[in-house]
Formats: C-alpha cells, sequence, structure tokens
C-alpha cells in the first residue's frame, strides 16, 4: 500500500512540473533560446532551418512572427529598464545605441499586435527619418504627450510592447548570440 502510494505522488508531482514548465515555456517564452539584454529579448535560433521547438512554440503562441536569420531579427520589450510593464499612459525616453543593421524600425504594438501610434501620427520609428546624436547614439520620446526631437506618438490604454527590427543586422550574421549595445528605455511621467 506505501509503495503505491508513494508511486502515485511521485507521478503527480512528475506531471504538475511538467506541465508547469511547458506552460511555463510557452507563457514566458524567454526560458529557452532568448537572448536577453535589459528589458529587450529576441529569439535568433528561430530564424535558422531547425529552431529550438520551445522558442517555436512561444512564438507561435503569441502570434508573434521572425524573421530568418538572414534577413534580420525582432527584440520585444514589454517592460522598461526597471522591470516595470510599459503603460500607455506613460512616456518613455528611448536612449543608447542601435546594434548594427542596414535598416530598423521601432513600433509599440498590443499584445495583439495592433498597433499603438496616435491614428494621425507616425506608425513607427526608423533609422532613415530619425535624428542622431553626435555619437551615433538616439534620444527618441515614446508616449502620448508631446516631446522634442524624435517622438513616437502612442494612444490608447493599458499594457504595450516595443519591437525593434533589425533588417540585414550583422549582430547574429555568424550565428553568435552576442548583444553589442540595446537602447535603453527609461519611464518618465505617467
Amino acid at each position: 500500500m506505501g509503495f503505491i502510494f508513494r508511486l502515485l505522488t511521485m507521478l503527480a508531482v512528475a506531471i504538475a512540473i511538467g506541465f508547469g514548465a511547458s506552460y511555463y515555456a510557452l507563457t514566458d517564452g524567454r526560458i529557452f533560446g532568448a537572448v536577453r539584454e535589459g528589458p529587450w529579448a529576441g529569439w535568433p535560433q528561430i530564424g535558422q532551418p531547425v529552431p529550438d521547438p520551445y522558442s517555436r512554440a512561444y512564438l507561435a503562441r503569441a502570434g508573434l512572427m521572425q524573421l530568418g536569420q538572414a534577413e534580420g531579427i525582432q527584440f520585444t520589450a514589454f517592460a522598461d529598464n526597471e522591470g516595470e510593464p510599459l503603460d500607455l499612459a506613460c512616456n518613455y525616453r528611448l536612449t543608447g545605441r542601435v546594434p548594427g543593421a542596414s535598416f530598423w524600425t521601432i513600433v509599440a504594438t498590443d499584445e495583439d499586435g495592433t498597433l499603438m501610434a496616435a491614428p494621425d501620427g507616425q506608425a513607427a520609428l526608423h533609422s532613415e527619418r530619425i535624428a542622431y546624436g553626435a555619437d551615433g547614439s538616439i534620444n527618441a520620446a515614446i508616449g502620448p504627450r508631446l516631446a522634442a526631437g524624435n517622438w513616437l506618438e502612442t494612444a490608447g490604454r493599458g499594457p504595450f510592447w516595443l519591437t525593434l527590427t533589425l533588417y540585414d543586422a550583422a549582430i547574429f550574421s555568424g550565428g553568435t548570440s552576442t548583444i553589442s549595445e540595446m537602447p535603453q528605455i527609461t519611464r518618465e511621467a505617467c
């Protein structure tokens, strides 16, 4: 009797751990295959011919589309550099350098992928229409309140994501997972 009880207990624990780990991998996604730098997470292996199954499953469940490895890579931020979730009621400052790429874009979306840019404003910040600092860095405002300089106006309520897409990026050209620099996301006012 004791043996059967221990066997059933171990089986229940194993099933709970297995399903729990699978659920966590599919809802968070950063646990397997993701490269992280500050609040940014990207999946460089997903564009390869044989991507890891956990990253593939997470991206499919989240409805995120990744580029092929030769095309570029997307990084997504759900929070600022302090770990606070991005909120459409707040203004944020994006500062620093963007990794080398032929072209890049930054868009604000909700969790369903709907653009959260103001209807009459620009849909994204991109490398061709942004003022760079003398050192090649960017300094851009993202939020509902008017800001001087580079500004991506957002509209709506609730949480949002920032997606940085690097096209023809040198960052993972050899299949390595090294991030040299990523922009910082700082909350300014809510």
